[in-house]
C-alpha cells in the first residue's frame, strides 16, 4: 500500500480521539536539533495568544484484536485497514514538519497483536524522532491499557504526554461494550503515570539535568451518550480522576454512532453535543471554580439542565447564598456568582482595594451584568429586587440550547451558539423570551421548533411556544 493512502485511512480512523490539547510543556530549539516545544499548545488548539497551531494526528495502525462495540475500528468491523512502520511514519513526520505543516504529533494506536508489540513499536517510532531526527517538537502518545509498566516508563520518557483513555464512565458499561478491556488495565497505567510524574518534578528539583517524565502530564477520554450514566456519575468520576491522578484534563467526546448494536443508541440518534457541552462546562466548574460534583447535582436531579447552564443552574438552586457584595465578599464567594469568572474575580479584588465599585467599574472590570444582577450588590445597585426565582430562571435561559447544529466547533461554545448572538434581557431587568430566535431560518432551529413550523405554525409562534416549554420544565425543577 502507498504511504499516501496508508495516511488517508488512519488519519481518518483517529478523529474520533477528542483527547488531545495544548501541550502543557516548553523545550526551546538546540544547536544540532530542529524543532522547539512551546507551551501554549498544539493540534487545532488556539493558544493563549490566540494562534491556531496544528499537529499530525494519526493512528500507527487501525488493526486491531479487541472488539469493542461502540470503535469504528473493532475488528468485527468491515473497512480498509493499514498499518505504518515506526520509519514510514518518524520520516513523514518530519517530511510535514519541515513543509511547516504541524509542529508536533499525536500518536495513537489500535492494538494490533498484542499492548506491549503495539506499544513497542510507538516506542520505536518515537524514539526514532527523538534520537535519529533529533526532533524536539511537541509529541502527546496514548498509552495501551495492559501494557507492561517499563514500556510505559520508556514511553514517558520520550513523550511530553501521556493519555490512557478510560473510555466509559462505570465499569458495568464497559464490562458490556468493551469485554477485551479490564478496569485495572486501565488504571494501572493512570496510576504510573502520576507517580512517576510526581517523581520526575521531586528529582528536577534537585538535579536540573534530570530526566523528564511526561512533562506535560497526563489525560484521558470519556466517551458520553454510549451508555446509560447520569451526568452526576460522569462528573463525579471526572472529580476522583482529578483527585487521585491529578489529570491535565479529562476530554467528553459525544457518541457518534458508527455501528448497529442492540447495546447501543440507534444509528439515526444525533449525537448528544449540548450534553457533552454542559459536561465541558461542569469540568471548568470543577478545575477554576473551586465547585465540587456533590454541589452540581444530586440524586434527585442527576443531570444537567439543557437550558441552564451548570453555574446558572446552581445559583438558582442555592438563592438563598446570594446577593453578595462585591465589594467585602471574598474571592471563593466571587467565583460562585454567575457572570464573574477567575480573572474578573482578581480584578474585583484588586481594584476595591482603592474604592467602593459600582456597576460602571463592574462593567469595564468584565463582569457579565446580564447573569449577574440578580446575584450581586454595589454601590448604587441594590440587586434586582422583585425577581422571583422563576423570573431569574426565566432571564438566564440559554438560547443557545434551541440550535440545532451539530457541528464540534469549540470546547468553549455551545453548538450553535455564534449562530444566536441576539442580546438577551436588559440589563438589570429581568425580562424573558427567546431573543434572535424567529429570525433564523428553518434549518437552523431546534428540532421541535422546526417540527412544529413544518406542521403550518408560523416560525415566531413556534419558537415562543417551545421557549414556554423550556420555561415550564426549568419552573418544575425549581
Amino acid at each position: 500500500m502507498e504511504l499516501e493512502q496508508k495516511l488517508a485511512i488512519l488519519a481518518d480512523s483517529a478523529k474520533y480521539d477528542v483527547a488531545c490539547t495544548s501541550s502543557g510543556s516548553a523545550r526551546a530549539g538546540a544547536r544540532g536539533h530542529i524543532g522547539s516545544c512551546f507551551a501554549p499548545g498544539i493540534c487545532h488548539a488556539f493558544s493563549a495568544d490566540g494562534r491556531c497551531i496544528s499537529l499530525l494526528k494519526v493512528l500507527l495502525t487501525n488493526v486491531c484484536v479487541y472488539d469493542c462495540s461502540y470503535c469504528v475500528n473493532r475488528r468485527s468491523n468491515d473497512l480498509p485497514r493499514a498499518a505504518f512502520t515506526p520509519r514510514e511514519l518518524a520520516g513523514l513526520t518530519i517530511q510535514f514538519y519541515r513543509r511547516n505543516y504541524i509542529e508536533g504529533l499525536f500518536l495513537s494506536s489500535a492494538v494490533m497483536k498484542s499492548p506491549d508489540d503495539t506499544m513497542e513499536r510507538m516506542i520505536a517510532t518515537v524514539r526514532l524522532l527523538r534520537e535519529e531526527y533529533r526532533f524536539l517538537g511537541y509529541i502527546h502518545a496514548k498509552a495501551i491499557p495492559g501494557a507492561s509498566p517499563r514500556l510505559v516508563e520508556q514511553l514517558g520518557l520520550l513523550a511530553d504526554r501521556l493519555s490512557v483513555n478510560i473510555e466509559l464512565p462505570s465499569e458495568r458499561s464497559l464490562c458490556l461494550l468493551a469485554p477485551d478491556k479490564k478496569k485495572p488495565a486501565i488504571l494501572g497505567p493512570m496510576g504510573q503515570i502520576a507517580q512517576r510524574g510526581r517523581q520526575g518534578r521531586e528529582e528536577l528539583a534537585l538535579y536540573r539535568a534530570a530526566p523528564r517524565f511526561a512533562p506535560a502530564g497526563q489525560s484521558t477520554q470519556m466517551i458520553v451518550g454510549a451508555s446509560p450514566e447520569s451526568d452526576r456519575q460522569i462528573v463525579g468520576l471526572a472529580e476522583g480522576l482529578y483527585r487521585k491522578f491529578a489529570l491535565r484534563r479529562v476530554f467528553f467526546s459525544a457518541y457518534l454512532p458508527v455501528s448497529t448494536d442492540s447495546r447501543l443508541p440507534a444509528p439515526d440518534t444525533p449525537p448528544p453535543l449540548l450534553r457533552e457541552h454542559r459536561l465541558y462546562q461542569a469540568d471548568w466548574l470543577l478545575r477554576f471554580y473551586h465547585f465540587s460534583a456533590g454541589e452540581l447535582l444530586s440524586e434527585a436531579e442527576p443531570n444537567f439542565s439543557p437550558y441552564l447552564d451548570p453555574k446558572c443552574g446552581w445559583a438558582v438552586r442555592n438563592l438563598h447564598r446570594f446577593p453578595v457584595d462585591v465589594n467585602t465578599a471574598p474571592r471563593a464567594e466571587l467565583l460562585r456568582v454567575p457572570g464573574i469568572g477567575p480573572k474578573s474575580a482578581d480584578r474585583i479584588c484588586i481594584a476595591r482595594q482603592n474604592g467602593r465599585l459600582g456597576i460602571p467599574e463592574l462593567r469595564r472590570i468584565g463582569v457579565v451584568l446580564k447573569r449577574a444582577q440578580y446575584f450581586i450588590v454595589c454601590r448604587g445597585f441594590t440587586g434586582a429586587r422583585g425577581a422571583g426565582r422563576q423570573a431569574v430562571a426565566r432571564a438566564l435561559l440559554d438560547p443557545a440550547a434551541f440550535e440545532a447544529g451539530s457541528e464540534q466547533l469549540s470546547l468553549f461554545a455551545t453548538p450553535g451558539q455564534s449562530a444566536l448572538q441576539a442580546p438577551g434581557p436588559a440589563p438589570l431587568a429581568a425580562q424573558g423570551g427567546p431573543p434572535g430566535v424567529p429570525a433564523l431560518p428553518l434549518a437552523r432551529l431546534a428540532p421541535e421548533i422546526g417540527q412544529l413550523a413544518a406542521g403550518g405554525m408560523p416560525p415566531a409562534k413556534a419558537a415562543r411556544a417551545v421557549w414556554a416549554e423550556a420555561e415550564r420544565q426549568v419552573a418544575a425543577r425549581l
